[in-house]
């Protein structure tokens, strides 16, 4: 669910962060994002900066929905597909806090008939270190996707296959591995994701306007996914069926719901300085060998500044969250 093909994907939230001296360059951000819309065809964009930890600008541009037209604002929401890895890490990180699981337990004490997967540490799903074999490499959405399935369902048929790799010695993206990070919140904590990350996430940092986009399409007045194919004029994309998105990337909200949460990041005020140093640290392979990732997040060096963040891509939605 990231890093695919753009040209299928025509409806973007982005939560642009830490941009330098934002709040006085609103017409240049406007007028980018403007020549952007049209260069791209896109129907709409939501954004959102940071700048010196408070949200400085926060708008919206283009057609939440083009038939009927409904313009976007700030208030649209828009599916952050693979952005939802933040905030599943951070569940996770939570529940290790509350003494509820270890990030080094193996998956074997909360699933122990997984097979191979058994032996994988609740860390190393995090860290994309598994081996776990992806479900959804695809830049598209294959049509047994558009058939309801489960959690269950799910870790039956791709959790159980054998490993790609040797945990912790290679580095693979899988939303298979943070579907069963997913289930392995719920065990641990008695309750659905969805609801612990409520209370102890989005309640506590005022993002009051989060939903879920995996039973059901997001209400009316939110953002539409848009599709096209080659040059041709958007068209609602298909939606995935319930059951697919769920922890690998089942959340939608508005683009200053996730700039709130990356005030949070930046503060370092919703977790222990325990958990932010295990989130911000890159993985390093069995080899020695560093990889951009943290938990749940992108760690990298961009022309000599620290950028974490994520991308995420879900069918007609595109997200971007960059610190």
């Amino acid at each position: 669910m990231r890093h695919k093909s753009l040209y299928a994907l025509v409806s973007i939230v982005a939560a642009c962060v830490t941009v330098a001296q934002a709040a006085t360059h609103t017409a240049q951000i406007d007028a980018t994002v403007e020549e952007w819309l049209r260069s791209t065809g896109v129907p709409s964009v939501s954004i959102a900066v940071v700048e010196n930890g408070a949200i400085a600008y926060v708008h919206a541009y283009g057609k939440a929905q083009l038939s009927p037209p409904i313009p976007a604002t700030p208030a649209s929401r828009y599916a952050i597909a693979s952005n939802s890895k933040e905030f599943t890490a951070a569940a996770l990180l939570i529940l290790a806090e509350q003494g509820k699981l270890s990030l080094d337990d193996p998956v074997s004490k909360w699933f122990p008939d997984l097979g191979p997967a058994s032996h994988v540490s609740v860390r190393q799903l995090l860290t994309h270190t598994s081996g776990i074999r992806d479900y959804w490499p695809q830049d598209f959405v294959p049509p047994e996707m558009l058939r309801p399935t489960s959690v269950t369902a799910l870790l039956n048929e791709w959790a159980r296959r054998p490993l790609d790799f040797a945990p912790g010695t290679d580095w693979q993206y899988s939303n298979t591995g943070y579907v069963l990070a997913g289930a392995i919140a719920e065990k641990a904590a008695g309750q659905p994701l969805v609801a612990f990350l409520q209370e102890h996430v989005f309640a506590p940092l005022k993002m009051n306007h989060v939903t879920e986009d995996d039973t059901k399409p997001l209400p009316a007045g939110d953002a539409v996914g848009y599709t096209r194919y080659g040059l041709g004029p958007p068209h609602r994309a298909p939606k995935e069926a319930p059951g697919w998105l769920y922890a690998a990337g089942e959340l939608a909200m508005t683009a200053g719901d996730l700039a709130l949460w990356d005030v949070s990041l930046i503060d370092r005020s919703l977790l222990s300085a325990k958990s932010y140093e295990a989130a911000l640290t890159p993985v390093t392979l069995a080899d020695g060998t560093r990889r951009d990732y943290g938990l749940g997040l992108d760690i990298q060096s961009v022309a000599g500044r620290n950028r974490i963040g994520h991308t995420g891509e879900a069918s007609g939605f595109l997200s971007a969250n960059r610190l």
